[in-house]
């Protein structure tokens, strides 16, 4: 394992720079310094755009915090680059050819599996460094040695899941997911996680453009499952639970769901009472100094920490880390060899980047709403106890 990753907690109340340009790693910038470019590529419209706008402000936050308010590290600007994927995959690796092509080593972003599956082995034939974002498909562990990434990923929810309900043997289980790559990971690590020692896991997946949500909820209630392991994401969350409800899915079984972005806590309605949640992350319950950093900088924003700002705040200390390591130009391998077995203090806590398949071993939470319709947490479950299990890279 690397030695720690110290960064400073002082915060200047600065704006980073966050503009375009063609130039290739190296180049110069207007003030005649260095500079090396990174394309964040996430959305910033489509059904998870809110998911990229929380990702890019607390990259902007981490990477504050981590270049202490200058914007460059070792005399190396970083500058930033813009990209709204919209939630396309076609769109996303147009995006990431055309960065590619500009010269820029450094991509991160997208909060959509599927975008993120299709940048990967872009920027692994380019030699391209990949830090991956809020996007939580386990494909994305261990694909090629050039893809990292800056936020949790589906096992890492299924074995909080696990630690939550404790024994499941004997029992049936039903994954109700999306049907895309999201929810198709879900299921998959569900029956890789509880599919064991005579437990039953089924699934039911909905059309992703899917309004009419009650043949599904009827689905899953003939299924007569002891527990329902719920992964939603996109607008149609609020239907879906108030369809669950009407068609008492909430009253028949155990129902276990990850905490959603703050705009989804009134979606839960009346079924606040009737689900277990699992929680990547929970707003304002961290207090280590990277925490405090984000808050700082936020309040002089006017802006709230959500669900996937450790995400971007994550991936703007694992690109200066990187910037730090390949300098400005750019040594793409240079960068991967600094960021495997990397360890250090994020939003959440402690993270490490594992080396033998880059997965970022991370805390994760068991939440439940408070009285005043805000979540708290319940219970903490350290790195090694939500460790995905090691695959090979490649």
């Amino acid at each position: 394992m690397r030695r720690p990753l110290f960064l400073s907690a002082a915060v200047a109340l600065l704006a980073t720079a966050f503009t375009a340009g063609c130039s290739s790693p190296g180049s110069s910038t207007a003030s005649g310094a260095e500079e090396v470019k990174v394309a964040l590529i996430t959305s910033t419209s489509g059904p998870l755009a809110s998911y990229g706008e929380q990702y890019l402000r607390g990259f902007e936050a981490g990477l504050d915090h981590a270049t202490d308010g200058t914007g460059a590290v070792d005399g190396v600007e970083i500058t930033v680059l813009k990209d709204d994927d919209g939630g396309d995959p076609a769109k996303g690796v147009s995006l990431a050819k055309k960065r590619i092509g500009q010269g820029v080593p450094i991509i991160a972003g997208s909060a959509v599996s599927g975008v993120a599956t299709q940048i990967a082995p872009v920027a692994a034939q380019n030699k391209t460094l990949y830090i991956s974002g809020p996007a939580a498909t386990d494909a994305l562990t261990g694909v090629n040695r050039y893809t990292f990434r800056s936020g949790r990923q589906t096992y890492q929810d299924v074995l909080t899941a696990k630690n939550i309900l404790g024994g499941s043997k004997g029992k049936k289980v039903v994954v109700l997911a999306q049907d895309n790559a999201f929810g198709q990971a879900n299921a998959a690590a569900v029956k890789s996680v509880l599919g064991t020692g005579g437990t039953t896991v089924g699934e039911v997946l909905a059309p992703p453009a899917a309004t009419d949500l009650t043949p599904v909820a009827s689905k899953v209630k003939a299924a007569r499952p002891d527990m329902v392991f719920v992964a939603w994401a996109g607008d149609t969350a609020q239907s879906m639970w108030s369809t669950l409800d009407q068609q008492g899915v909430l009253d028949a079984a155990t129902v276990v769901t990850g905490l959603d972005s703050r705009a989804s806590y009134p979606v839960f309605g009346k079924a606040r009472e009737k689900v277990t949640l699992l929680a990547h992350y929970v707003p304002g319950a961290a207090d280590t100094p990277e925490a405090e950093a984000m808050r700082t900088y936020f309040k002089a924003k006017k802006w709230e920490e959500d669900l996937f700002t450790p995400d971007g705040f994550n991936a703007a200390q694992m690109v200066v880390e990187a910037v730090r390591a390949g300098g400005a130009k750019g040594d793409t391998d240079a960068m991967v060899k600094a960021l495997e077995g990397l360890s250090f203090s994020g939003v959440k806590g402690p993270n490490t980047v594992r080396a033998a398949d880059h997965a970022l071993l991370q805390p994760t939470f068991q939440a439940q709403f408070t009285g005043e319709g805000a979540p708290r947490v319940a219970r903490t479950f350290p790195a090694d106890q939500v460790a995905p299990a090691e695959t090979r890279i490649g």
